[in-house]
């Protein structure tokens, strides 16, 4: 019998109105989202439901990802579906370690809080970041190498997409060396800064403070980091992990296939949208993705996949 997997999506997939529904109608998303509140000093439900400029700016997005990840997570786990490992895209590492059992929820979401806080006071002026469709790992590899500036991979997001991030003017360069080698397209991101870049090493020793003061738990099932694209079963490891995931590259299709290769053939992405399980099909048709984003969602995973 295969295994299942929970993973939980980053920056970017955020709208509004995410998490109404379970709030309106989950006790436990109730409870979470409510939880997010008082551990991060916002109002979610004012963050989340109504139409705000805030929902996409970085200090705000990644607490309100979290909350609806989490809330969602836990009526997941309420109706008896679990996971028998957990990994998280940059932003979603969080999700997964609330789901193995290694962060407390109310943590987490303080921790998130001043993640994105650090990340968008520590952006530098004059980033970018871009996706690059239809080239290969070793040949992006080499011409950011070989490109004037700082600019390296950000993630790894599955075959044939690839992000790019760091100075705009060696972004933009490398951008049309990587045309010219014969990537199909290389599409600018509108995001607030080069995120997953050495150019946030300030946010990353801020974080490392904030972590000093994290009681971290054993954990009930392993997770893997974004840093190796490996398991992580010592949590001694975690906090420095965390740490250089901020400017680190995010090795996304590498946990995923380090999964499928330990027998996972069943993913949930469990938060707002279906981006993890678009690069899922593009990583291995084989597996089954699920989504829960809605309580539509929610409802129909978990008649399918609760542990009878």
């Amino acid at each position: 019998m295969g295994k299942t997997a929970f993973i939980f999506p980053g920056q970017g997939a955020q709208y509004a109105g995410m998490g109404k529904d379970l709030y309106e109608n989950i006790p436990i998303c109730r409870e979470m989202i409510d939880l997010a509140s008082e551990a991060s000093g916002l109002s979610m439900p004012e963050l989340l439901f109504e139409e705000n400029d805030r929902l996409n700016v970085t200090e705000y997005t990644q607490i309100a990802m979290l909350a609806v990840s989490v809330a969602a997570l836990k009526a997941l786990e309420e109706r008896g579906v679990h996971a028998d490992v957990a990994a998280g895209l940059s932003l979603g590492e969080y999700g997964a370690l609330v789901a193995a059992g290694a962060l407390s929820e109310r943590d987490a979401f303080a921790l998130v809080r001043k993640r994105g806080i650090y990340m968008q006071e520590a952006v530098p002026e004059g980033g970018a970041m871009a996706a690059v469709l239809g080239s290969d790992a070793e040949t992006i590899e080499r011409i950011c190498s070989e490109t004037d500036g700082q600019v390296s991979v950000a993630n790894y997001n599955c075959p044939g997409q690839i992000v790019i991030t760091g100075e705009e003017s060696a972004v933009a360069a490398a951008g049309e060396a990587l045309k010219k080698a014969g990537a199909k397209r290389v599409l600018p991101l509108k995001v607030s800064g080069p995120f997953h870049s050495p150019m946030l090493k300030k946010a990353s020793e801020q974080l490392k403070e904030a972590l000093a003061d994290v009681e971290l738990h054993e954990m009930k099932i392993p997770y893997l980091t974004n840093v190796t694209g490996d398991y992580v079963r010592d949590l001694s490891e975690v906090k420095g992990l965390l740490e250089t995931q901020v400017c680190a590259s995010v090795r996304w299709q590498q946990c995923v296939e380090r999964m499928i290769a330990d027998g996972v053939d069943t993913f949930v992405e469990i938060g707002p949208g279906r981006t993890l399980t678009g690069f899922l099909r593009k990583i291995d048709r084989s597996v089954k993705g699920y989504n829960v984003d809605k309580l539509e969602d929610l409802e129909k995973v978990a008649a399918e996949l609760a542990e009878k």
